[in-house]
């Protein structure tokens, strides 16, 4: 079975950065599995929600509805909280992530930049920090070696990407966007991302944004190769499993 993680930082990440990848490797037989860190409470737009408790019930609950859309296997959004990222104890969340993808085992993981995608948010640059860092780790039994009881191994990701863009949203922060390394065409999956997107209705005044950015970059998602176990000169790619060992995923 292959096999994809994403780790993000938000409710609504999962459609805005990588949704049209999700659905189209999920169509493909493809497990897919996301992570989101927060349950994003201290969003500015908050629908209905009278406080951070309410807000983070709609938003747990509009992620599942966008995660539905998106046929995604397994997924997860955590207790940290929104907007502080940067103050958690590194450990802690390296830890929660890598014995998630010891029990997972994918070969392909997906997370944004370090520089905080296209928006430049500190929690995407943290959620980068510590999906790079569960990357690297999981493999090794010297790291977390108190998860590996019960029959759990360590597992080596093959490949970890990053979601890039041709540019950044207007009026932000400066960002230094990763080059483009692989190519997706999502092509009818478009709608579908628009569509799970447009799930996280807390979100809604974002909606016009969301889609005249959609409409700007078009069919395809865009990703950066951040690290691999196949090192060497990489072409521009159109799948992000080209190379990839199946017999790994056991």
């Amino acid at each position: 079975m292959l096999r994809m993680l994403a780790v993000t930082a938000h409710p609504d990440d999962e459609a805005g950065a990588f949704g049209g990848s999700l659905r189209l490797y999920s169509d493909r037989g493809v497990e897919t599995s996301v992570i989101c860190l927060t349950p994003g409470q201290a969003a500015t737009h908050r629908g209905k929600a009278k406080d951070d408790h309410e807000l983070a019930a709609l938003r747990r609950k509009e992620f599942a509805a966008a995660c539905a859309i998106l046929n995604v296997s397994r997924a997860a959004v955590l207790d940290y909280p929104d907007g502080q990222l940067h103050r958690i104890e590194i450990h802690r969340v390296v830890s929660d992530l890598v014995r998630h993808i010891r029990e997972f085992r994918p070969q392909i993981m997906l997370s944004m930049g370090l520089e905080g995608a296209i928006t430049g948010h500190t929690d995407h640059s943290m959620a980068s920090v510590f999906a790079t860092l569960a990357f690297h780790w999981a493999g090794r039994n010297n790291r977390f070696p108190d998860q590996l009881t019960d029959g759990l191994q360590p597992h080596r990701v093959q490949k970890l990407y990053y979601c890039t863009a041709p540019a950044s949203l207007p009026n932000r922060q400066p960002i230094s966007l990763p080059p483009v390394t692989a190519r997706i065409e999502i092509g009818r999956y478009l709608e579908t991302k628009i569509a799970a997107f447009h799930a996280h209705q807390t979100q809604a005044p974002l909606f016009p944004l969301f889609d005249l950015h959609v409409a700007r970059l078009g069919s395809p998602e865009l990703f950066h190769l951040a690290a691999s176990v196949a090192p060497g000169a990489v072409p521009i790619e159109t799948d992000l499993f080209e190379g990839v060992e199946q017999q790994q995923a056991a």
